[in-house]
C-alpha cells in the first residue's frame, strides 16, 4: 500500500502546482477551443495531467525500487519506454501541431521499447491464425505494436468528460492488481498500484470540477502503461488467460472500433476525423435531458461530471466478470461477445431516441 500512497501524494502535489500556476502557463497548457465536437467544458482548462501522473508513477517505481532493486528497475523501464508516448501527447497539448498518426507512432515506438527492454511481448492471443502469428518474434512485437498503440488511442477517445478516461484507468489497473496478486506475481501488483496512486493524485483535481485534464499526454501514457501492464502479466502468467486483458480493456477498445466502423462505413468520413456521437457524447446530449438550455459555467461542469458515472458502469460490467473469470478463455469469449451485442443494441436506441427509461436523468 506504501507505493501507492505515495504515488497519490506526489501526483496530488504535482497536479495541484500545475492548477495554482495555471496563470503563467496558460498560453500553452491551456485548451482554448471551447466549440470543437468533442468539447464540453465552459472554460479554459490546464491540459497537461500527465505530468501529475507520470511524477505520481515515478515516485511509485523510486518506492518499488527500494524495496527490491530488481522489480524497480524494470518500473523504471516500463516508465522510460513510455516517454515517447508521454512527449508526443504533450507537444500536442502544448503546441496543438502533432497529428494523430505522429502520435501513434510515436506510442508504437514505445512498445516497441518495451519489447526490447523488458521483453513485453503478446506471444498468447487464444485467437486461431493469431497464435501461429505471434509464435515469430517479428510477428510477437508487430501485434503487441499495435496492441498497445490501440490500447493507448482508445484511451485518449474515451478523455472527453471529467473523470471519465482516468476512472475506467483505475478499474482496470485494479483489477490487473487483483490477479496480479492471485498469482503472485508482485511485479504486475505493485506496477498497477502504483499507477492507480498516480491516477487518483490527478483524478481529486479533474473530477468533478474539471481543474485540469489529462490531455493527450496523459491519455497516451496512461494507455501504454495499463497496457503494457496487462502485457506483463500474461507474459509472466500462463496461467492467465488471453482474453482477461481484452475484456478488461472491452470498453474503451470496443468503443474505438465501433467508432472507426460508424465513421468509415456509415458515415463515409475518415476514421480519424473527430465527432460528436461517441456514446459518451449522446449520454450527455440524449440520456441527461435536463442539461440542455442552461449554458453557465457551474451548470455545464455539473453535467459534464455526471456523464461520467454511465460510463463507469458501463466499464464495471466488464470489469468485473473479467476478473471473476480471469482464467477461463471459453467464458471470457462469450463476454466479450455479449458486451459487444448490448453495447450496439444501447448505442442505437440512445441515438434513435429511444434511450431506455432508467438511464434518463431528471432534476
Amino acid at each position: 500500500m506504501l507505493i501507492l500512497i505515495v504515488a497519490f501524494a506526489v501526483s496530488l502535489i504535482v497536479t495541484l502546482v500545475t492548477v495554482r500556476s495555471a496563470k503563467a502557463h496558460a498560453h500553452l497548457s491551456h485548451d482554448h477551443d471551447l466549440s470543437g465536437p468533442q468539447k464540453f467544458h465552459a472554460l479554459p482548462v490546464p491540459r497537461i495531467g500527465g505530468l501529475g501522473i507520470l511524477a505520481g508513477a515515478l515516485a511509485g517505481a523510486l518506492v518499488l525500487w527500494s524495496r527490491d532493486a530488481r522489480y524497480g528497475e524494470q518500473a523504471l523501464l516500463l516508465l522510460l519506454c513510455g516517454l515517447p508516448a508521454l512527449l508526443a501527447g504533450l507537444a500536442e497539448d502544448l503546441t496543438k501541431r502533432v497529428s494523430p498518426s505522429r502520435r501513434l507512432l510515436a506510442t508504437a515506438l514505445s512498445a516497441l521499447l518495451a519489447v526490447w527492454l523488458l521483453d513485453s511481448a503478446i506471444r498468447r492471443t487464444a485467437i486461431p491464425g493469431l497464435d501461429w502469428v505471434v509464435s515469430f518474434p517479428v510477428g510477437a512485437a508487430l501485434v503487441t505494436v499495435f496492441a498497445v498503440a490501440g490500447v493507448a488511442n482508445s484511451v485518449n477517445i474515451i478523455d472527453g468528460f471529467n473523470g471519465l478516461a482516468s476512472m475506467c484507468c483505475v478499474l482496470i489497473l485494479l483489477c490487473l492488481a487483483y490477479v496480479g496478486f492471485q498469482v503472485d506475481d508482485l511485479l504486475v501488483g505493485w506496477l498497477a498500484l502504483a499507477g492507480v496512486g498516480a491516477l487518483l493524485g490527478f483524478f481529486v483535481w479533474n473530477f468533478p470540477a474539471g481543474l485540469i485534464f489529462l490531455g493527450d499526454g496523459g491519455a497516451y501514457f496512461m494507455g501504454f502503461y495499463l497496457a503494457e501492464v496487462a502485457i506483463l502479466l500474461l507474459h509472466r502468467n500462463p496461467t492467465v488467460s488471453p482474453m482477461f486483458p481484452l475484456l478488461l480493456c472491452i470498453y474503451p477498445v470496443f468503443e474505438t472500433v465501433f467508432s472507426i466502423y460508424r465513421r468509415r462505413f456509415l458515415r463515409a468520413m475518415p476514421p480519424s476525423m473527430p465527432d460528436g456521437i461517441h456514446l459518451h457524447s449522446l449520454i450527455y446530449r440524449r440520456v441527461m435531458r435536463w442539461a440542455v438550455g442552461n449554458r453557465s459555467a457551474k451548470a455545464l461542469t455539473r453535467r459534464n461530471s455526471m456523464t461520467s458515472p454511465y460510463l463507469w458502469l458501463l466499464c464495471m460490467l466488464a470489469a468485473i466478470p473479467s476478473v471473476l473469470f480471469w482464467d477461463n478463455t471459453a467464458v471470457l469469449s462469450v463476454l466479450i461477445v455479449v458486451f459487444g451485442i448490448s453495447y450496439v443494441a444501447l448505442y442505437w436506441r440512445i441515438v434513435r431516441f429511444r434511450s431506455p427509461r432508467w438511464l434518463v436523468f431528471r432534476r
